[in-house]
């Protein structure tokens, strides 16, 4: 699926939809460039369950941050590793739980994330506008 969006508040509506649609054990995996608009569309998913959209923030320090909602959400910023230091972070630990699981610079986890993931690629268009692409087995439509 490809959507357009021109602005942070139409990124964080197209993730709130996305959120909508999610279940527990979901893995939803964000491609993009430095600014692209991933941390806006986590606030977008983030926020269809219940968390408040200043809690989420780019990975500084942490780079797993547990939210207690239902089902518990995890926010994955791999922006600071390397490849070679993902799997030492235990990440199916995460992937497949009860949770949701949105990754950030999802690349950089290739080898470990499911197969089965949904997968959001966020794209430049123009200073405000980016181009959208949602695949996965169960999302179609938002």
């Amino acid at each position: 699926m490809m959507l357009q969006s021109r602005s942070e508040a139409e990124t964080r509506e197209i993730g709130r939809k996305l959120g909508e649609k999610l279940k527990s054990g979901d893995v939803v995996c964000l491609y993009g460039d430095l600014g692209s608009g991933k941390t806006i569309m986590v606030k977008g998913i983030a926020s269809a369950f219940g968390i408040i959209e200043r809690d989420i923030t780019s990975a500084s320090f942490t780079i797993i941050a547990e939210y207690d909602s239902v089902p518990p959400f995890y926010h994955i910023d791999l922006y600071r590793l390397t490849t070679g230091e993902v799997p030492e972070l235990g990440l199916q630990e995460y992937m497949g739980s009860q949770g949701i699981s949105v990754i950030e610079w999802a690349e950089r986890a290739e080898g470990e994330i499911p197969d089965n993931s949904i997968r959001v690629s966020l794209n430049y268009k123009e200073e405000h506008s980016r181009e959208i692409e949602i695949k996965g087995i169960r999302i179609n439509s938002l």
